[in-house]
């Protein structure tokens, strides 16, 4: 496994314990379909949330909120669509949002977590 994989195999792992902390219920990681793919997707009440999930372990190239530009955001939200197809949910509320895991060596990982961010 390449360091940059298991970084955001890290960051995912955080960024889905943190959801279900936060009453979340996580139903699909790393979904894949034709039009790319979805880091975690998860339930809060009848909403389905895409999450994309950005993690650092430094800021040499930004923070991980900044790395996800309005194209981003625009391939999630067909995703989203993709996904509610693909599993039946068509017509479910969606949601888009972005979290952020910061790696720090000597404390736990820092997490911003920016509900509706498309």
């Amino acid at each position: 496994m390449r360091v940059k994989d298991g970084v955001g195999a890290y960051g995912e792992q955080v960024a889905a314990r943190h959801l279900e902390r936060n009453g979340l219920i996580v139903v699909a990681r790393n979904w894949r379909c034709s039009v790319g793919e979805i880091d975690i997707v998860a339930l809060e009440d009848a909403t389905v949330v895409v999450c994309e999930v950005k993690t650092r372990s430094g800021l040499g190239y930004g923070s991980g909120l900044e790395a996800v530009t309005g194209e981003k955001g625009a391939r999630l939200r067909r995703l989203a669509l993709a996904w509610l197809d693909a599993t039946g949910r068509y017509g479910s509320p969606v949601r888009v949002d972005v979290i952020a895991v910061q790696r720090r060596r000597l404390a736990p990982p820092h997490v911003e977590h920016v509900r509706g961010a498309f």
